[in-house]
């Protein structure tokens, strides 16, 4: 018997970790990643354009309290916001990044 749960294709199930002192800065750096299909979890690339090697580099960008209590994460994603003056902040989770709801077979 296998106990596997299906979300519905529309649901916007996310999981939120408070660290630190959680969200008492007014503002914050934002690190988005992305997790792959074997599990690995790889930052994603910037909005910067590309250099003379075809690369791209990663930036967080700065964001208010009031745009981080409204971010997301897409299914694949995770968003580590962090204070800029206190130590804490907030990480949300897309539900397939969490690996919860996914079956794996270990054997």
């Amino acid at each position: 018997m296998h106990a596997a749960i299906a979300v519905p294709g529309n649901s916007r199930t996310i999981l939120t970790h408070l660290f630190g002192r959680g969200l008492e800065d007014d503002r914050y750096v934002v690190e988005r990643f992305q997790s792959m299909a074997d599990g690995e979890i790889r930052r994603r690339p910037g909005d910067t354009p590309a250099t003379k090697k075809g690369r791209r580099k990663a930036k967080g960008e700065i964001v208010s309290l009031k745009a981080v209590r409204a971010m997301r994460p897409a299914r694949n994603e995770i968003i580590v916001c962090t204070g800029m003056r206190i130590e804490g902040g907030v990480q949300y989770w897309g539900d397939l990044a969490t690996g919860l709801f996914v079956e794996r077979k270990r054997g």
